[in-house]
């Protein structure tokens, strides 16, 4: 299982150039914040997400992108020292209609830190590359 660790340093340098807002950039003011303290951005978040799953499977698979995500939810705070991990679930696949050498993965993706509490979800629509059958034409 893969995990990955955030700092206060990296939050802070990721708000600064994509999501300056104060609970991601300044202590003082994110304590005094509904967060009640320093946090990720969502987008930091799914991009930690994205790494996590490019380690573990994506760069690995037939992996061809993806037409879009049906949902993102933040859930909870990701806080400096969390360390965060992924867990996949394949909520449906079907070979394309129209590439044979291509199908598509409806999935759903849980990232949980140390604690087991689920701080994001994020339900994308997968691309991935089929093995051709043993007739030559991508498997059914």
């Amino acid at each position: 299982m893969l995990f990955r660790s955030v700092t206060a340093a990296e939050i802070k340098e990721f708000a600064a150039e994509f999501d300056p807002q104060p609970m991601h950039l300044d202590e003082e003011a994110a304590r005094a914040s509904m967060v009640g303290g320093l946090c990720a951005s969502g987008w930091h978040t799914c991009a930690l997400m994205m790494r996590i799953i490019a380690d573990g499977f994506v760069l690995d698979s037939s992996s061809m992108g993806a037409t879009g995500c049906e949902e993102i939810k933040w859930l909870a705070p990701v806080r400096p020292g969390d360390r965060l991990r992924v867990r996949m679930t394949v909520l449906d696949a079907r070979p394309s209609a129209s590439r044979p050498e291509m199908g598509f993965v409806n999935a759903r993706f849980d990232m949980f830190n140390a604690d087991g509490v689920r701080v994001m979800t994020l339900t994308p629509h997968l691309m991935f590359g089929r093995r051709p059958s043993a007739s030559g034409a991508a498997a059914q």
